[in-house]
Parts: C-alpha cells; sequence; structure tokens
C-alpha cells in the first residue's frame, strides 16, 4: 500500500507499518500516529499531535484538528447521495457529485465504528459513542451516542 510522494508528514509522525496504510495528497500535522490499514485521501488535513486508529477511512475534505483521537474503524463519508453510475447510464465522474466537508474540533474523540456522515461540524471536546452514527453537527463540549447519534451531557 503506498505513501505517495503527494504527502506531506510532520515532524515526530509515528507510522509503525507503512507498508500497510494508504496515504495519497493528505497533511499529517505533527507527533501524530497513523495506525495500519488506514486510507487517508487527498486533501485531508490532520491535526498535531492526532491518533487514528486501525482499519478507519478518512475521505476527501476531512480537517481533524489538534489532539484529536479516532477508534478504530471509523468511517467517515463526504457524498450525500453517493451513486455508481448517472441516469444515463455513465459512470459517475469527478463532476457528477458534491464535496461535503466534515470537520472536527480540538481534542475530540470518535470512538470506534463509528460514521460520520457529510457536511457535518464536530465541535472541541466532544466524544462520540463506539458505533455511533452523526449526522448532523455537534456543540462543543458534549458527549453522544447512537444511531443517529444523540447528546447524554
Amino acid at each position: 500500500m503506498p505513501i505517495r510522494d503527494d504527502v506531506v508528514i510532520g515532524q515526530g509522525v509515528v507510522i509503525p507499518q507503512p507498508e500497510l496504510v494508504n496515504l495519497f495528497g493528505c497533511v499529517i500535522g505533527d507527533n501524530s500516529m497513523i495506525g495500519p490499514f488506514v486510507e487517508i485521501q487527498a486533501g485531508v488535513v490532520i491535526g498535531k499531535r492526532c491518533r487514528i486508529q486501525s482499519h478507519t477511512s478518512v475521505c476527501e475534505g476531512v480537517v481533524l484538528e489538534d489532539d484529536v483521537f479516532v477508534g478504530h474503524g471509523v468511517m467517515f463519508t463526504n457524498d450525500r447521495y453517493p451513486k455508481a453510475s448517472n441516469a444515463d447510464g455513465s459512470r459517475v465522474g469527478p463532476n457528477d457529485w458534491v464535496l461535503e466537508t466534515i470537520r472536527v474540533g480540538f481534542r475530540s474523540t470518535i470512538g470506534s465504528g463509528s460514521v460520520i456522515l457529510p457536511g457535518v461540524t464536530i465541535g472541541s471536546n466532544v466524544m462520540v459513542g463506539a458505533g455511533s452514527v452523526v449526522t448532523k453537527s455537534l456543540p462543543d463540549n458534549c458527549t453522544v451516542i447512537g444511531n443517529p447519534a444523540r447528546e447524554i451531557s
């Protein structure tokens, strides 16, 4: 699996098994850690001191601010209406969908197995419980769980 030449990797970044990650055109901040079987797509910005656990997919349009923890098997999505082909049967191309961004605020935690839907902003100091599905933006300093994720504190 490749780490392309267009990836910007900060100082002190730890990738224990670089042969087991896919990194494309992204920026990874100083002292972050990227686990095995992680894919980070072009245009993603990972802040300083972030930790991304194994089997996580970080798609184009995602920004993780500093000190964000992302658990195992988290899925970020960036297309609200995914499809394989257009009405005329042609394959979907780069101009046939709308990229929707996601931002995760400072010192937030995304629990293992969570899914983050397109267009949301997760505030700072937020705890997203394992297996949650985040369908809407979350304010600072809250804890959410469930499908859809709902605030519990």
